[in-house]
């Protein structure tokens, strides 16, 4: 089984901005291009800018959440203060958490392969723990030897 670890973590809250995903859930070639599409356009409109200015640490999470019915992807960051760009204020909710560490070359690398190991592997093949919904969230946390390293976080409830 990959490597991953069951962590308690306090609830937190990212602000966000977002755009729904169109791609059926099973088409991850759809959905990834739309990811890397997105981060594009708030990394070049200065959107990704104006959120780190306000973050409490160095993290950016790009978190998947379904909100009426709908698939949603942000770019957020921790932070108290708001932004009247910022489209959702997301409560993570104190508890155990899978997470999933890794490092890739770019951080859309990281997260498809983070999520292709945590929902393709590890939560398959759990039993004592699940995944039952809310959402989860790729924390990218810095750089070192020319790889993007970072988490993915996902809430997890005992069976």
């Amino acid at each position: 089984m990959a490597d991953y670890t069951l962590e308690e973590k306090d609830s937190f809250i990212v602000l966000g901005i977002g755009t729904e995903l169109k791609s059926h859930y099973s088409d991850f070639a759809g959905l990834n291009k739309e990811k890397a599409e997105f981060w594009s356009a708030v990394e070049q409109d200065g959107r990704l800018d104006t959120l780190k200015a306000i973050a409490t640490n160095d993290y950016i999470f790009a978190v998947n959440e379904a909100v009426n019915n709908k698939m949603m992807y942000y770019a957020g960051v921790m932070t108290e203060a708001s932004l009247p760009e910022a489209s959702r204020i997301i409560q993570f909710p104190k508890g155990e958490y899978l997470v999933v560490k890794g490092e890739a070359k770019t951080a859309d690398e990281l997260g498809n392969q983070l999520a292709g190991i945590a929902f393709g592997q590890v939560l398959p093949e759990a039993t004592n723990f699940a995944y039952v919904g809310g959402p989860n969230t790729t924390a990218l946390m810095g750089q070192r030897n020319d790889l993007v390293f970072g988490e993915m976080w996902i809430p997890v409830v005992r069976k």
